[in-house]
Protein backbone atom coordinates (compact mmCIF):
# COMPACT_ATOMS: atom_id res chain seq x y z
CA UNK A 1 0.00 0.00 0.00
CA UNK A 2 1.24 3.51 -1.12
CA UNK A 3 1.45 6.76 1.69
CA UNK A 4 -1.89 7.26 2.18
CA UNK A 5 -3.53 10.77 0.19
CA UNK A 6 -5.24 12.34 2.72
CA UNK A 7 -6.33 15.27 0.33
CA UNK A 8 -9.35 15.27 -2.28
CA UNK A 9 -11.90 16.77 -4.30
CA UNK A 10 -15.10 17.24 -6.24
CA UNK A 11 -14.53 16.54 -10.14
CA UNK A 12 -14.35 19.79 -11.22
CA UNK A 13 -12.11 21.48 -8.44
CA UNK A 14 -14.37 24.02 -6.44
CA UNK A 15 -14.60 22.25 -3.89
CA UNK A 16 -11.38 20.58 -1.82
CA UNK A 17 -10.74 18.78 1.59
CA UNK A 18 -7.96 17.15 3.43
CA UNK A 19 -8.23 15.02 6.59
CA UNK A 20 -5.70 15.60 9.35
CA UNK A 21 -5.70 11.30 10.19
CA UNK A 22 -6.08 8.53 8.18
CA UNK A 23 -9.66 6.88 7.87
CA UNK A 24 -10.08 3.44 10.15
CA UNK A 25 -12.08 1.51 8.26
CA UNK A 26 -13.68 1.46 4.61
CA UNK A 27 -16.78 -0.39 3.24
CA UNK A 28 -18.98 -1.09 0.22
CA UNK A 29 -22.93 -0.77 0.51
CA UNK A 30 -25.00 -2.66 -1.93
CA UNK A 31 -28.04 -1.04 -0.36
CA UNK A 32 -30.68 0.21 -3.45
CA UNK A 33 -30.40 3.94 -2.50
CA UNK A 34 -26.67 3.52 -3.13
CA UNK A 35 -27.22 1.98 -6.32
CA UNK A 36 -29.91 4.97 -7.23
CA UNK A 37 -27.13 7.63 -6.05
CA UNK A 38 -23.92 6.38 -7.56
CA UNK A 39 -25.73 4.27 -10.75
CA UNK A 40 -23.71 1.29 -10.17
CA UNK A 41 -24.07 -1.74 -7.92
CA UNK A 42 -23.10 -0.61 -4.95
CA UNK A 43 -20.95 2.37 -2.94
CA UNK A 44 -17.49 2.60 -1.57
CA UNK A 45 -16.51 4.85 1.49
CA UNK A 46 -14.48 5.50 4.16
CA UNK A 47 -15.41 6.17 7.69
CA UNK A 48 -14.33 8.84 9.44
CA UNK A 49 -14.38 11.13 12.42
CA UNK A 50 -15.62 14.45 11.61
CA UNK A 51 -13.38 16.48 13.52
CA UNK A 52 -10.68 14.96 10.88
CA UNK A 53 -12.04 16.98 8.01
CA UNK A 54 -11.22 20.46 6.72
CA UNK A 55 -12.26 21.36 3.83
CA UNK A 56 -10.01 23.77 2.32
CA UNK A 57 -12.26 25.50 -0.27
CA UNK A 58 -15.81 25.59 -1.73
CA UNK A 59 -18.06 24.74 1.64
CA UNK A 60 -20.95 26.94 0.65
CA UNK A 61 -20.51 24.52 -2.74
CA UNK A 62 -21.49 21.43 -0.77
CA UNK A 63 -25.48 20.76 -1.07
CA UNK A 64 -26.99 17.76 1.31
CA UNK A 65 -30.08 15.91 0.46
CA UNK A 66 -31.38 13.17 2.74
CA UNK A 67 -34.07 10.50 1.80
CA UNK A 68 -37.43 11.23 3.07
CA UNK A 69 -37.45 7.81 4.78
CA UNK A 70 -34.03 8.37 6.38
CA UNK A 71 -30.53 7.03 6.12
CA UNK A 72 -27.29 9.85 6.36
CA UNK A 73 -27.35 13.26 4.60
CA UNK A 74 -25.78 12.95 1.41
CA UNK A 75 -23.13 15.45 0.48
CA UNK A 76 -21.95 16.45 -3.29
CA UNK A 77 -21.00 19.50 -5.32
CA UNK A 78 -23.43 21.82 -6.46
CA UNK A 79 -21.89 22.71 -9.18
CA UNK A 80 -20.19 18.98 -10.89
CA UNK A 81 -22.70 16.65 -9.17
CA UNK A 82 -19.68 14.60 -7.23
CA UNK A 83 -20.47 12.83 -5.00
CA UNK A 84 -18.45 13.51 -1.75
CA UNK A 85 -19.64 12.62 1.62
CA UNK A 86 -22.13 11.11 4.21
CA UNK A 87 -23.08 12.41 7.27
CA UNK A 88 -24.68 11.13 10.40
CA UNK A 89 -28.34 13.15 11.10
CA UNK A 90 -28.38 13.17 14.40
CA UNK A 91 -25.99 16.60 14.77
CA UNK A 92 -24.28 15.45 18.01
CA UNK A 93 -22.56 12.47 16.16
CA UNK A 94 -19.00 12.95 14.60
CA UNK A 95 -19.75 9.95 12.41
CA UNK A 96 -19.03 10.82 8.26
CA UNK A 97 -17.71 8.73 5.69
CA UNK A 98 -16.09 9.90 2.50
CA UNK A 99 -16.50 8.45 -1.09
CA UNK A 100 -13.42 6.76 -2.61
CA UNK A 101 -13.50 8.83 -5.77
CA UNK A 102 -13.19 12.13 -3.86
CA UNK A 103 -9.44 11.40 -2.75
CA UNK A 104 -7.04 12.21 -4.59
CA UNK A 105 -4.98 9.25 -4.65
CA UNK A 106 -5.04 5.90 -2.16
CA UNK A 107 -6.43 6.78 0.46
CA UNK A 108 -4.61 4.20 3.01
CA UNK A 109 -7.21 2.06 3.78
CA UNK A 110 -9.03 -0.71 2.49
CA UNK A 111 -12.80 -2.12 2.39
CA UNK A 112 -12.97 -4.63 4.59
CA UNK A 113 -16.75 -5.19 5.15
CA UNK A 114 -20.07 -5.27 2.46
CA UNK A 115 -23.34 -4.06 4.19
CA UNK A 116 -27.16 -4.65 2.92
CA UNK A 117 -25.67 -7.53 0.57
CA UNK A 118 -29.58 -8.76 0.46
CA UNK A 119 -30.29 -6.25 -1.73
CA UNK A 120 -27.26 -6.21 -3.78
CA UNK A 121 -27.75 -5.48 -7.76
CA UNK A 122 -28.52 -8.92 -9.62
CA UNK A 123 -26.90 -7.63 -12.60
CA UNK A 124 -23.52 -7.24 -10.81
CA UNK A 125 -22.75 -10.04 -8.43
CA UNK A 126 -20.71 -9.67 -5.38
CA UNK A 127 -17.30 -11.26 -5.90
CA UNK A 128 -15.96 -13.64 -3.88
CA UNK A 129 -13.42 -11.50 -2.04
CA UNK A 130 -13.54 -12.95 1.44
CA UNK A 131 -14.77 -9.58 3.08
CA UNK A 132 -17.34 -9.44 5.89
CA UNK A 133 -20.84 -9.88 4.78
CA UNK A 134 -23.68 -8.39 6.57
CA UNK A 135 -27.62 -8.67 5.13
CA UNK A 136 -28.22 -5.48 6.63
CA UNK A 137 -26.64 -2.82 8.14
CA UNK A 138 -23.14 -3.84 9.70
CA UNK A 139 -24.41 -3.20 13.29
CA UNK A 140 -26.01 -6.59 12.75
CA UNK A 141 -25.00 -9.74 12.58
CA UNK A 142 -22.84 -11.47 9.62
CA UNK A 143 -23.45 -13.73 6.94
CA UNK A 144 -20.31 -15.79 8.11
Amino acid sequence: MSEPNLQGGCGCGAIRFELSEPPPIAGYCHCTRCQHRTGGGSSVQARIDARTLTILKGQELLTAWRHPDGGFYKLFCSICGSHMFSRDPSGNSNQMSVRFAAFDGDPGVRPSYRQYVNYAAPWEPIPDDGLERYPESRARPSLR
